[in-house]
């Protein structure tokens, strides 16, 4: 699935160790180029230069980046092998990241996954279900389409206007997907298809002709976690991403990090858990880029079975979804009073934003600054009124804005004891968990 299929990648863990008895100084090596690879905007000079993925240029000398490519490459091909041909569908996964949603799914939600062929469905490999609102007729792109599921129940809901783009590195599944672009056209009562799989790795969209600034929407289901370089993953999505778009995706992290021989697991790295990130990094790497705080959707926790419990030892896990926006800085400066004007299919009442802003039809919400500015320049600008927190009369004042939830692993220790953090149902005060 990576760039390719869902699960794919890795600079230079798990295969430089495999054939250690005979090239033991490899994994010195790739353990050095590792290190020096991921120093973004490093330059030595010295007599060769070598462009990344992640678009650092790094100097430097003799066969250093023929072993980093060499081993990135051993990744890829592993990932390939795991999800392209040692899983023969969703029960050969060792973790529960593939697990039903808790909640129950809006009925537009259910009618789309309900007329999913079954070898398509049989065939998905996500930890969550990557489908943000407010759809119809976007130009959508799934990073690591795999089977295909996500693409073509998106395809339903962005309609016969909308396209949707999936791109997987793995023949397997590419294959696969394609199989069933037509049944789906027809399934879905199109004139023609809205879909199409193309191959590439999700660190390289331009080496798969993705121009800048196309994307209404980029989704990914437990993808991101696989590759090796998940900045240079995320810089691409902010470059063909439209200015006031976003991108909304399941993954899996991890409470702390793993030690760099655990990192190397050939199977940690297969089941997403090797590559995962903590919430912090994907926080410091968004702000990097010039993506928005990302926004926390859910999160639940992740159990894995007495064969990776015994290589992770007390390490947690768990899948989140977070949603992060590509808008200009200078779209709203001061505070706001946000009302939803409802019309969005399948949250005609009530919109639960994210984990910490849950809006109801007609009532005013108080939001900060970066809220308004997302809300003001993204496809939702036509759903919500926004006006000046200090210029609403008092009475319809909202309530002052609380802390907002970001750690994942809150909000999956909240939903274990029972509470209700999401915001779902009635616990939420003013648009705001209580």
């Amino acid at each position: 699935m990576l760039g390719g299929s869902g699960r794919e990648r890795n600079v230079c863990r798990r295969d430089c160790l495999s054939s250690w008895p005979v090239t033991l100084w490899k994994m010195s090596l790739c353990r050095w180029s590792k290190l020096y690879f991921n120093i973004p905007r490093l330059r030595w000079s010295t007599s060769r230069t070598t462009t990344l993925h992640s678009t650092a240029s790094i100097h430097f000398s003799g066969n250093s980046s023929a072993i980093e490519k060499s081993c990135s490459t051993k990744t890829y091909e592993d990932v390939k092998d795991y999800y392209g041909k040692q899983l023969g569908n969703t029960k050969d996964l060792k973790t529960s990241a593939c697990a039903a949603p808790s909640k129950p799914l809006p009925t537009h939600l259910k009618d789309a996954l309900d007329n999913i062929h079954e070898d398509i469905s049989s065939r998905y490999y996500g930890c969550g279900l990557s489908v943000p609102e407010s759809l119809e007729n976007c130009i959508m792109l799934d990073l690591g389409s795999g089977s295909g599921r996500d693409c073509y129940m998106l395809s339903k809901l962005v309609g016969q206007k909308g396209h949707v783009t999936g791109i997987d590195m793995t023949d397997e599944q590419l294959e696969l997907s394609r199989q069933y672009i037509d049944f789906h056209t027809e399934k879905f009562g199109f004139q023609q298809p809205n879909v199409e799989f193309i191959k590439g790795y999700i660190e390289d969209l331009k080496a798969a002709n993705i121009k800048d600034n196309r994307y209404d929407v980029i989704i990914s289901n437990c993808v991101i976690n696989l590759s090796p370089d998940k900045k240079a993953v995320l810089r691409e999505a902010y470059r063909v991403l439209k200015d006031g778009g976003e991108i909304y995706f399941s993954d899996m992290y991890i409470n702390k990090a793993l030690p760099a021989e655990l990192k190397e697991n050939k199977l940690l790295w297969g089941e997403g858990i090797g590559g995962a990130l903590t919430w912090k990094e994907l926080f410091h790497i968004a702000a990097e880029i010039g993506f928005c705080t990302p926004r926390l959707v859910t999160a639940r926790y992740i159990t894995v079975n007495e064969e990776l419990k015994n290589i992770v030892g007390d390490r947690k896990f768990v899948s989140a979804t977070f949603r992060l926006f590509k808008v200009p800085q200078d779209a709203v400066k001061v505070k706001s009073q946000a009302v939803y004007n409802g019309g969005i299919t399948g949250y005609e009442d009530k919109l639960e934003f994210d984990a910490n802003f849950t809006f109801k039809v007609g009532e005013a919400v108080e939001v900060d600054q970066e809220l308004g500015r997302i809300l003001k320049r993204s496809r939702f600008a036509d759903k919500f009124s926004l006006q000046e927190a200090e210029k609403m009369p008092c009475s319809e004042s909202s309530h002052p804005i609380k802390e907002t939830i970001g750690d994942p692993f809150e909000f999956a220790e909240a939903e274990s004891n029972g509470a209700q953090s999401s915001c779902s149902g009635d616990n939420f005060e003013g648009g705001r968990c209580s």
